[in-house]
């Protein structure tokens, strides 16, 4: 199988994280659930992970990186541990049910709601996030890229303005961590969303998120932590306040391993090979007759994702076409991006990502090409 539906989940990890999750699982006990040197070894690899992606994020403590199941996990926390009723939120269409719902939800308990539109290349614009924000705007959430048309969003002015109208600005890196460089400090991120199995090509069933020092969020979960077993409430202390239960330490010592894997090759070089494969790609077919191709592709910097339609076939009969004739695996229907499928006008026919990893060669990249080109000229 050509494996092309990296930003769903990236399915060929580094050697070394398989190798540590394997180890992990005969020799990992519970971390801060006892002195002995399997729980003790729990401990140390689930701090040392704290701290690459502490180094990786730029963060200004390590104890600042809580660990989740995935991004979803992630906002479900940063979202309904800061907003209440009566506060003010500012999205954007181009987010992932992952934030979409969670908000819904809110609106319905009296957070007021705010949903930026996008523009028919799926893009919005930092004056019109301003001109969203109102006096009582409490926090900005955003994605950095779309996990539908790949645009990359720049954080950079984003957080310029909330920072300027003393709003919260929480991220959603799903397709970002580990692929772009992300500065939580230069960016002025309050809550950074990210999950470890696409880009920081970990294990399912790791993720996380970086509160900014100083930041209060209501935890999602209480329950056992290792630590103040006789208080009736919770511990308030980061990370431990939003770290209810046992961590999937198997799974963190594989993300530790994916970490130290990221930082010998150089997430600039994995994020220029994955571009030049989604470049060639899109070079080759967006001029093939009834392909249509979706997104800015003016801008220099895109996540590794090109999705199209061809004529009026449904997404999901090319997509099993790609897989059973040509053995190409890529995603279909409608990416969990509705709002995203109503700007681009594909909400009946969904739309055929192409997602591309450094691992993925040229051959396998022109075998696409030629597929697509023959499914057109049916």
């Amino acid at each position: 199988m050509i494996y092309m539906d990296n930003a769903a989940t990236t399915m060929q990890k580094p050697k070394e994280v398989l190798d540590a999750v394997l180890n992990a699982m005969s020799s990992m006990g519970n971390a801060g659930r006892g002195a002995n040197e399997a729980s003790l070894s729990a401990s140390r690899i689930i701090y040392d992970t704290r701290e690459k992606l502490c180094t990786l994020f730029h963060a200004e403590d390590p104890r600042q990186i809580v660990f989740t199941a995935n991004s979803t996990e992630s906002l479900n926390v940063a979202l309904k541990g800061l907003l209440n009723p009566g506060d003010h939120v500012v999205t954007t269409m181009l987010e992932h049910n992952s934030v979409l719902r969670p908000l819904y939800e809110l609106e319905e308990q009296g957070t007021e709601l705010t949903i930026v539109k996008s523009s028919s290349l799926g893009t919005v614009e930092p004056e019109d996030i301003e001109a969203a924000v109102r006096p009582d705007t409490k926090l900005i959430v955003i994605t950095n890229g779309s996990n539908l048309t790949g645009n990359y969003i720049d954080l950079m002015p984003i957080g310029d303005i909330a920072r300027k109208h003393n709003v919260l600005f929480v991220v959603d890196a799903s397709q970002t961590a580990g692929v772009f460089p992300i500065d939580v400090q230069e960016m002025k991120i309050d809550v950074l969303c990210f999950t470890g199995h696409k880009g920081l090509l970990g294990p399912q069933g790791t993720g996380g998120m970086y509160v900014r020092e100083g930041l209060a969020v209501r935890p999602l979960k209480s329950g056992g932590s290792g630590v103040r077993t006789f208080s009736r409430t919770h511990p308030a202390e980061m990370p431990t306040a939003l770290e209810a239960g046992t961590l999937n330490g198997h799974g963190i010592a594989g993300l530790n391993a994916a970490l130290a894997y990221l930082e010998k090759e150089g997430i600039d070089n994995i994020r220029r090979r994955e571009q030049e494969l989604m470049r060639k790609f899109y070079d080759g077919v967006k001029d093939i007759p009834d392909v249509k191709v979706y997104g800015d592709y003016s801008a220099k910097e895109r996540c590794a994702i090109v999705a199209l339609n061809i004529g009026d076939y449904d997404s999901s009969e090319v997509s099993d076409e790609l897989l059973t004739t040509y053995g190409i695996s890529t995603r279909p229907g409608g990416h969990c991006a509705p709002l995203m499928h109503e700007a681009l006008g594909t909400v009946e026919q969904g739309a055929v990502r192409f997602s591309f990893s450094h691992y993925n060669t040229d051959e396998e990249v022109d075998t696409a090409i030629a597929a697509i080109r023959e499914l057109a000229e049916d």
